[in-house]
Order: structure tokens, then sequence, then C-alpha cells
């Protein structure tokens, strides 16, 4: 079945940048636009056991019940504009959100892991991912964006760097799919207390910050200076 808005073969990152509300349909069934983004909607519905069509469907109608105007196509920034943005809108976010989710985690894990063991799992992948985080937004900050933004750039180095940045955004993926499997998809239970939902609530829109911020440097900045 053919979709008048999009197609099976398209990759799902191009279809992020191209209708960014598409992003929450993609986080709802776990398919990585940014790490993953060169894959097809079929191939990526395939992997997640995810009925192509239904996807399609899916994603058109949050096109076409988008609210409020579309948002600014990134790709449109210049690199100095959309470092600033990147820095000021997902970096500053994770300096303020990171240390707050890891003292969550502790606690609640600390009260509630004996009736739920998963979440001492939740924990440990909550501090690994903020143990990778921060040291990369400050490497990027530093290193990365100053180089990328350079009157003389140096090609080499960048390449490495950017290799580096590729390789680092995998493994905080794969960590963005421990805390997913260890709260069971973000799922509560009944006797969840406050600290539990806010936890939770926390988790939900980190992965979702994150997700878009790794997006925008893997396929809006990234291709800017790809050999």
């Amino acid at each position: 079945m053919e979709n008048p808005i999009l197609n099976r073969q398209q990759p799902v990152a191009r279809v992020v940048l191209d209708h960014s509300e598409c992003a929450q349909v993609f986080q709802r069934h776990r398919i990585d636009f940014c790490c993953q983004g060169d894959q097809s909607i079929e191939t990526a519905a395939t992997a997640k056991k995810v009925d192509v069509d239904s996807l399609l469907a899916e994603l058109s109608r949050a096109i076409t019940e988008r609210r409020g105007d579309p948002q600014d196509d990134p790709r449109e920034l210049t690199t100095p504009r959309l470092v600033a943005y990147i820095v000021s809108k997902h970096h500053e976010y994770l300096r303020k959100a990171l240390p707050f989710v890891q003292t969550l985690a502790t606690k609640v894990s600390r009260v509630h892991g004996d009736h739920n063991p998963k979440l001492r799992h939740l924990e440990a992948a909550v501090q690994e991912i903020s143990a990778a985080l921060l040291p990369h937004l400050d490497d990027e900050e530093q290193s990365l964006f100053p180089a990328l933004m350079s009157k003389q750039p140096d090609q080499t180095s960048i390449a490495r760097q950017l290799a580096s940045m590729q390789d680092e955004h995998l493994a905080v993926a794969k960590l963005l799919e421990r805390i997913r499997a260890a709260s069971d998809e973000f799922t509560l239970p009944e006797w969840a207390c406050n600290s539990y939902n806010t936890l939770f609530s926390e988790l939900q829109q980190l992965e979702s910050d994150v997700f878009t911020h790794v997006h925008l440097e893997n396929h809006v900045l990234k291709p800017r200076f790809a050999a």
C-alpha cells in the first residue's frame, strides 16, 4: 500500500528532518532515528516487528494532525547558529536534568528496590548515562564545536572527532535502551509514589531530548563536514 505523504523506503532520519512531529511516533515504537537514522521506514518497522503500513498511516496522521506552525528547519541554520542552538537547547538542559534524575533514581531505588529489583538496574543505567554524557558535552563545547567553526579547520582532526562523537552517541543509545528495559517502557505500578512518577516522567523527557539532540548532530551537523 502506497502512502500519499511517505513511502516505505524513506530513511527515518529524513522523515524526522522533514516532519519533526514524526519523532514521537518513532520513539513510541522504539525506532532509533538518530544513531540508526539511515535505515528505511520498512527496515526499521520490520526490526521492531511493527506492521509497515500501520506505521506509515500513524506517521501520516501525525503529519496531517500537526498542531501549530511547523518548526524551523535546522538545515537552514548556519553552522554557528546550529551549534549555538544545540548548546543552549540541549546541552544546557542535560546539565540540569542529569544530576536531578540521578538523585531521583537513587532515591526511588533505595525506597522501592526491594519491591521492584529492576529499579536498581535503572539506577545503574542512569548513573552510567550521566557519566557518559556530561564529559561528552564538555568535549563538544571545548574541542569539536570550535574546530568545526574554525577559519582554518584541521580536516583530519575533525574527521577523528566526528567519528568519536558517533561512537559515543551509539553508546548513549544503548544506555537509553537499558533505561527503557529497566523501567518496563516507563510503565508505572499502581503503588508508585510521587518520586517514582516524577522519575519516569523526567526519564521520558530525557530520552526525547537526547534523541532530538543526537539527531541534529548526526544528520544535520555532521554531514556538513563529511569527506
